[in-house]
């Protein structure tokens, strides 16, 4: 199972711990700012991710959730919701990123439904 930051991130968190701690800070107080549930919380993440269409913000965000809890049924559900609003192209995107990450962790690791 790898669940570690991409290599770039890891060597700017190591450069810029102050920028890192603040940005880490920021992201728990959003996280926990509303009444909105852990699970509920990664699948918006995950849903801005894909709407944005950014590759790395959709690894990530799929790390997060899968660490919370969230099945890889769940992920693709996500990425499915997002093709009536993206259109295919952009979903279809999607699905792959969210392939790609579950690959990096490791099939065993990730609840299937």
């Amino acid at each position: 199972m790898q669940d570690t930051l991409p290599r770039w991130l890891a060597e700017f968190q190591k450069k810029q711990p102050e920028v890192w701690r603040a940005f880490e800070a920021l992201g728990q107080a959003c996280h926990e700012s509303g009444p909105l549930d852990e699970k509920t919380r990664r699948l918006v993440k995950l849903g801005i991710a894909i709407a944005l269409r950014q590759e790395g913000a959709v690894h990530s965000a799929v790390r997060n959730a899968v660490n919370s809890g969230i099945t890889e049924a769940e992920l693709y559900h996500a990425a499915i919701l997002s093709i009536t609003t993206i259109g295919w192209p952009g979903a279809y995107a999607a699905m792959t990123w969210i392939e790609e990450a579950l690959e990096r962790r490791g099939a065993g690791d990730i609840p299937e439904g």
